[in-house]
């Protein structure tokens, strides 16, 4: 199983996480895990997904989503799984 993580973060508005949801299920993107949170009226979350069956190539992917996260005025960004842990290993 090839898995990513997701983060977004930027100012709460209606519909973040289904916009980012609707988008990973028109690429075949399996949502494993997911949380989510407000501070005051910044919204910040983080998905855990299952990207083996992914209808698109990675860099493209990240694309779609840094364009989406751009036109809501948000941060949305992915990386494996593997990278993600490496960059977080204490």
């Amino acid at each position: 199983m090839k898995r990513a993580i997701i983060t977004v973060i930027g100012k709460d508005m209606k519909g973040i996480i289904a916009k980012v949801s609707t988008l990973l299920a028109d690429n075949n993107i399996n949502i494993m895990d997911i949380t989510q949170t407000t501070m005051q009226d910044m919204f910040t979350m983080i998905m855990l997904c299952d990207i083996t069956d992914m209808d698109t190539e990675f860099s493209a992917l990240a694309e779609s989503l840094e364009v989406l996260g751009n036109s809501l005025g948000l941060s949305i960004r992915i990386q494996h799984e593997d990278i993600f842990n490496s960059m977080h290993r204490i």
